[in-house]
């Protein structure tokens, strides 16, 4: 059973930044794959970044791609997600997740992952 420790978040101005990190107390195997979706107030909750095991990359969702990095500590089972020229849109509660999606086309789908962290408030004010 995964067991998810998330830190970061916070609030920030426009053009801002800040940092997000999520560590597994598990093993990654297999399809394995980490990363965050969030959710704004009265929205749909969205994909945002998952880094892959299997292929060693980073996807993101086109809202934040070109802004945010994700990227990973491999012997501590850790995810960072660096997030850069933060926009207002960006305010959100940011979950941390982990699964086995079947491949990088399904790697967007929140069904996809087992395990969700508590959340992380992310605040960007104008």
């Amino acid at each position: 059973q995964a067991q998810l420790t998330e830190s970061g978040g916070g609030s920030v101005q426009v053009g801002g930044s800040l940092r997000l990190s999520c560590a597994d107390s598990t093993r990654p195997y297999g399809e394995y794959a980490m990363g965050w979706f969030r959710q704004a107030r009265d929205k749909e909750r969205e994909f945002v970044a998952a880094f892959r095991w299997r292929d060693g990359r980073g996807y993101y969702s086109e809202s934040v791609e070109g802004r945010f990095t994700i990227s990973r500590v491999d012997a501590q089972n850790t995810v960072f997600l660096q997030m850069d020229n933060l926009k207002v849109e960006d305010t959100a509660v940011y979950y941390c997740v982990v699964g086995w999606p079947a491949g990088p086309l399904r790697i967007r789908h929140p069904t996809e992952y087992m395990h969700w962290g508590q959340g992380a408030q992310v605040t960007v004010s104008s």
